[in-house]
């Protein structure tokens, strides 16, 4: 008869030794694989260009930043592009045929003019500078070109911080017109002006029957150098200030960005462009891609042409 020995403790210490083997092999072939899987995944997967995360074949996005993953390429110039741009910044064209670049409606292949807006698919050229423009304002000297465009240029200017703006514009264009005073000489000069026009005006006045007319005094504007660039930097703060408040938030529609910024530009004040997608740099949102992500109008100096680059690529 066979004597029975799985219940000692030897062959016990032996099975447990046994088990413990198999399951450290087991988890060894386990992680084996899943680097493996990781491999293959890194090697079939797509890196995202701007933070390095590799995502999944088929992805359209990066899953960590939200980045596009593949780009696009301009039908006009064939250069890479970003798949959700609507305007090429490296040939300076509107490529989006399918969508009115007015208002944004949905266009068929054969549509010359627009259904829902009526403007031609090939542009429009402004009345007042006679540029060629693809969109609602000119990117030119910034006239309203549609009647949606006017329409928003009017509801604009109903808008409180609108009000300040252009009243802020308005008085740092008069502020740069002026020709400040360099010297004590130019101030003596001024008085001296300014006595000779009472005398003037009190010869003319005696010469019409009035013996004892009453000049107002006209109250010279011109201030010093110094003074006068202490108030240019200030209104440039308020101009600043309001422009901050005014930025265009993210939206679905980048024609419908593009049209909002214009409409709220004021005029008399050299400013650009900084889209919220790359930071760039514009004259105005019609040089921008991807204006729908917003972005916001910045004052420019005197003499910074330079400052716009982008554009220019």
């Amino acid at each position: 008869m066979t004597e029975d020995t799985t219940l000692r403790p030897e062959n016990t210490d032996r099975g447990l030794q046994f088990m413990q083997h198999k399951a450290l092999t087991d988890n060894t072939k386990t992680d084996e694989w899943t680097v493996n899987q990781q491999l293959a995944h890194q090697a079939n997967g797509v890196a995202c260009p701007v933070c390095g995360t590799v995502n999944d074949p088929d992805a359209m996005f990066c899953a960590s930043c939200g980045r596009p993953l593949r780009m696009a390429v301009c039908p006009n110039c064939s250069s890479e592009i970003d798949p959700e741009a609507d305007y090429c910044e490296i040939c300076h064209h509107y490529i989006k045929p399918e969508v009115c670049s007015f208002c944004g409606a949905h266009m068929n292949e054969g549509e010359i003019y627009c259904h829902e807006c009526g403007n031609p698919r090939g542009g429009i050229v402004c009345p007042v500078c006679n540029t060629l423009n693809d969109f609602a304002f000119c990117k030119q000297c910034g006239t309203p070109l549609t009647e949606e465009a006017k329409v928003l240029v009017e509801d604009m200017k109903k808008l409180p911080d609108y009000q300040l703006l252009t009243e802020a514009a308005r008085e740092l264009e008069e502020l740069n017109m002026q020709r400040p005073f360099m010297s004590e000489r130019d101030v003596v000069r001024d008085q001296m002006n300014g006595k000779l026009r009472e005398r003037v005006l009190m010869l003319l006045a005696k010469d019409k029957g009035n013996p004892n007319p009453i000049i107002a005094e006209k109250k010279t504007k011109r201030l010093s150098n110094e003074e006068l660039h202490l108030r240019k930097e200030e209104k440039a703060r308020l101009l600043t200030e309001i422009l901050d408040r005014m930025a265009v938030p993210a939206l679905p529609s980048p024609v419908k960005a593009r049209n909002y910024a214009m409409a709220q530009k004021p005029y008399g004040v050299r400013l650009a462009w900084v889209c919220n997608w790359k930071h760039a740099m514009h004259s105005s949102p019609c040089g921008c891609a991807k204006p729908q992500l917003g972005g916001k109008w910045v004052i420019l100096g005197q003499n910074s042409k330079q400052e716009i680059t982008d554009d220019n690529k």
